[in-house]
């Protein structure tokens, strides 16, 4: 397995990629801990990755905390005795121009989009750097290496935490620790909502998602945990700052 018994944190792990990444993960050998704003969704990864013969534990967590993101890392590290991977996945979708959207929607972007995976990051790091070892997994978009029409919110916010990533991955590359984008393009879970709002509905995002990407569909989740696996394990042990898109050539 290519994730034995190494630990895994991952937040908003209760639907979608972050769902099917843990489970993946878990797959290969991870032990999860699940962590999702609902503790309801967290807990039900949970079941299904222990119902698949894995090892897991859920907890439900509020990423815009700074402390009790800090403390759920420390505490999950310090009960496995190491924490080998970071999957910081939580974010948020909100649509609109810059005469569109206000300060505070600004704001709530950053705080989930940019400062929730600072946080996690720094606190998976003080972990990571003393034993050695990690792979951290921020999950960005595609919109962070394009720009979007009529998101300035999201585009910005994906922009900057790429940026972060490959910071981290030279400040850190020197202790065997690895940084990394995931950047997904449409993938067909209910995250999708704000795109769906501005084009005006299901069928319209369809008929645009058809058009606009060559592969001419959306993406599954469990084609991004595929990613989340490589990223996660030694089959990219060579890998760090990069942004992984998958995307079907949406962002070409």
């Amino acid at each position: 397995m290519l994730l034995q018994n190494r630990v895994a944190f991952v937040t908003a792990a209760g639907a979608g990629i972050g769902r099917a990444g843990a489970l993946a993960m878990a797959a290969e050998g991870a032990v999860l801990v699940v962590t999702d704003l609902d503790p309801l969704t967290a807990q039900k990864t949970a079941q299904m990755i222990t119902a698949n013969g894995g090892q897991a534990e859920f907890a439900g967590l509020d990423v815009t905390d700074d402390a009790a993101l800090t403390q759920a890392i420390h505490a999950a590290a310090q009960r496995h005795g190491r924490l080998d991977i970071l999957h910081s996945h939580a974010g948020i979708q909100i649509p609109g121009r810059l005469d569109q959207v206000t300060a505070d929607q600004m704001d709530a972007s950053w705080r989930l989009n940019v400062r929730a995976h600072f946080a996690a990051a720094q606190a998976a790091m003080a972990v990571m750097q003393p034993q050695g070892s990690g792979s951290i997994i921020i999950t960005a978009s595609n919109s962070g290496v394009q720009f979007d029409r009529e998101m300035i919110a999201y585009a910005t916010t994906k922009h900057a935490v790429i940026a972060m990533v490959k910071q981290i991955a030279v400040d850190y590359g020197r202790y065997n620790i690895r940084c990394n984008a995931l950047c997904p393009g449409f993938i067909d879970t209910t995250f999708n909502a704000g795109f769906e709002q501005q084009m005006g509905g299901r069928s319209a995002l369809e008929n645009y998602v058809e058009r606009a990407i060559p592969m001419a569909r959306f993406g599954t989740a469990a084609e991004i945990a595929d990613g989340i696996v490589f990223l996660a394990s030694d089959r990219s042990a060579f890998m760090t700052g990069h942004a992984l898109v998958i995307d079907g050539a949406e962002s070409i």
